[in-house]
């Protein structure tokens, strides 16, 4: 179910003329990949040989220009740098450490502000979880700065009325 949905968000992005950048490696990086490459898009895999000698593997068969970087600590800019609105899936600590990462630049005028879109419930009750505990550190300036979608469609969908 999780690479279906990656599959049309990359899709999706590609039909509407997007390039997609993705981590470029393996599940749900692959099926964006795989999705906007099927489309006619071009794919771009944010890639570094830290999680390469730590995984194992390379980028995946549908990232047609690699960016390489050395470090995670690299890629991380290299993801954030390189994209001019992003969307994030459902995951676990790699993305919400981009997600965080994002925001927290955005935040503090370190990057310029871009749409930055959750998808799926998990991420928006994770951050109301966070706005109702700590809520005096999340001010509503920033709050507005990340935008929550239910599907791959409707974030498609903000996307277009974003950009």
């Amino acid at each position: 179910m999780a690479y279906q949905k990656a599959y049309e968000l990359g899709n999706l992005l590609a039909g509407a003329g997007y390039t997609v950048l993705t981590g470029g490696y393996v599940g749900t990086m692959e099926a964006v990949s795989r999705g906007a490459y099927e489309a006619g898009g071009h794919v771009v895999g944010v890639t570094c040989l830290e999680i390469e000698r730590w995984r194992g593997v390379g980028a995946n068969e549908w990232v047609k220009e690699e960016r390489k970087f050395d470090t995670l600590r690299q890629r991380l800019d290299g993801l954030i740098d390189g994209c001019d609105a992003a969307i994030a899936l459902p995951g676990g600590p790699g993305t919400l450490t981009e997600i965080s990462l994002m925001w927290n630049l955005m935040i503090v005028d370190a990057i310029h502000r871009r749409p930055l879109i959750l998808v799926g419930r998990g991420w928006q009750s994770t951050l109301d979880q966070a706005y109702n505990e700590l809520g005096d550190y999340f001010v509503e300036s920033q709050r507005k700065l990340i935008q929550f979608s239910p599907t791959v469609q409707s974030a498609v969908q903000l996307l277009t009325e974003l950009a």
